[in-house]
């Protein structure tokens, strides 16, 4: 019987990193034959979602017809593309998953329970380890403006963005046996040292 892969997540806010950390972790050689996904994404039924999501004006949807879409495409992201790699014994590996989702839609105002209740009812799969790439919302918004120009997201209100940060570090507090906090105002070679250490 083949053990089942391990599903890691990585999160973070705008600009922090995440991409570059994932390309890291594709080259590395413990990696080799992990799945590399991403979210919202991941499936063709999810990335056509994907750009209606990120696409268009700031107040495009409310708070919690961004959660029915987020979890849409969850749904179908998990049982075409995470939930048969995992059951063939690859680690898959995903940019953003269910911790975004807490922060992004939490910070627009849907609680926490609304958020988790949904999860659990149309997904349902957790990651076994998550690590999270932490900078100063200044830092990163700059860094995302510098590489592609703003998305929706990016150009929402500062103290969106600050509360982005508060939320994912609450997380981490909460779960620190799953959720790895990493410096992601260092270089990229220091941040992907310490991923592969959290991983190993």
């Amino acid at each position: 019987m083949t053990a089942r892969g391990r599903f890691i997540t990585v999160e973070g806010g705008e600009g922090t990193g995440k991409s570059t950390l994932v390309a890291g972790l594709r080259a590395a050689p413990a990696f080799a034959g992990a799945l590399f996904t991403r979210e919202p994404g991941g499936s063709p039924g999810a990335e056509d979602i994907r750009a209606l999501f990120v696409s268009g004006e700031t107040e495009r949807w409310d708070a919690l017809t961004e959660l029915l879409l987020v979890n849409a495409a969850r749904r179908d992201h998990v049982l075409r593309t995470v939930e048969p790699a995992l059951a063939a014994g690859r680690d898959v590996i995903c940019d953003r998953y269910l911790d975004s989702t807490r922060a992004y839609q939490g910070a627009r105002g849907v609680a926490r329970e609304t958020i988790d209740a949904l999860h659990e009812s149309v997904v349902g799969l957790s990651p076994v380890r998550t690590l999270l790439l932490d900078a100063p919302p200044a830092t990163g918004l700059a860094r995302a403006e510098a590489r592609r120009g703003p998305d929706r997201f990016e150009r929402m209100e500062k103290g969106f963005h600050e509360t982005l940060r508060e939320t994912f570090l609450d997380i981490a507090h909460a779960e620190p046996g799953r959720v790895a906090v990493i410096d992601a105002t260092r270089a990229p070679g220091a941040v992907l040292a310490d991923a592969l250490a959290a991983l190993a």
